[in-house]
């Protein structure tokens, strides 16, 4: 699905904003996975920038749910993205999915953007929210900034590094995802985060190991706190997600620790 002109037969055009899918593309559809959105930790959070990243998520969300309601046949399954964000900060505490959302912006987000798949639902399509944790990967995503800083010698953890910083390897996620697609006993919220949550010192430890680079400096908070202003909350807070919902599932991760979720990504070549 893009947002510009199409330019090949196995492309559809969408506009979050104004609410249109090409849904002639979509005949015989049986899954669609949408994770599109602006992201949390890309610009600082100033209210224009806050607007954006709720609206990407909640309108594209029902554009798409009321779209692939309207299809005959009804595609099978909507695996519509999610985020660990939805618990806020809830410090050491053990937190699983039958925990309440939390407080603040990015709870907030999420509630509403797992809301807004509701006429997919429904409509009687199984739809899967896949709370992602943290994705450990090469490029992309906070990894994708933080290792050219640990690679110089410059990376430390943030604040007393004590807040919980629940992660996933690319590689589970992207296995939970295909499950959630082929599995049709899965429905509702699933964390996707490894069995073993680190905190973000234990993190900025195994970054130091894996690359052989000190690990001295510390990021103060009050400095977080001056130059991402709001955002900060989110870095210097943290929750301790566990997967219980995929574990009881049977699912098997492949990447269960951090040391094997950072050792994964940085031989990757994706």
């Amino acid at each position: 699905m893009v947002r510009r002109p199409t330019t090949a037969e196995n492309e559809a055009q969408w506009d979050p904003q104004g609410g249109t899918v090409e849904t002639d593309k979509f005949a015989g559809l049986d899954a669609l996975v949408h994770f599109a959105g602006a992201g949390f930790g890309d610009r600082r959070w100033t209210a224009s920038y806050k607007r954006e990243v709720r609206d990407s998520r909640i309108l594209g969300t029902r554009t798409i749910a009321r779209a692939i309601a309207s299809l005959d046949p009804l595609p099978k399954v909507m695996v519509s993205g999610s985020a660990i964000g939805y618990y806020g900060d809830t410090g050491d505490a053990r937190v699983d999915e039958t925990s309440p959302a939390g407080e603040g912006f990015a709870a907030n987000v999420v509630r509403d953007w797992e809301a807004a798949a509701a006429p997919a639902s429904d409509a009687g399509i199984r739809v899967v929210h896949p709370r992602s944790g943290l994705v450990v990967a090469r490029n992309g995503g906070a990894w994708g900034r933080m290792w050219p800083l640990f690679r110089v010698g410059l990376g430390g953890k943030l604040g007393n590094g004590n807040q919980y910083w629940s992660f996933v390897s690319l590689r589970d996620e992207v296995l939970a995802v295909r499950r959630m697609i082929g599995d049709n006993e899965m429905t509702g919220v699933y964390n996707v985060t490894a069995p073993n949550p680190a905190t973000n010192e234990e993190i900025t430890k195994a970054m130091g190991e894996l690359l052989h680079r000190p690990t001295l400096a510390t990021v103060p908070a009050f400095v977080l706190k001056t130059v991402l202003g709001e955002m900060a909350s989110e870095v210097l807070g943290g929750a301790r997600v566990m997967p219980d919902r995929l574990n009881k599932a049977g699912f098997e991760f492949q990447d269960p620790t951090i040391e094997q979720a950072l050792n994964t990504a940085w031989t990757s070549t994706d």
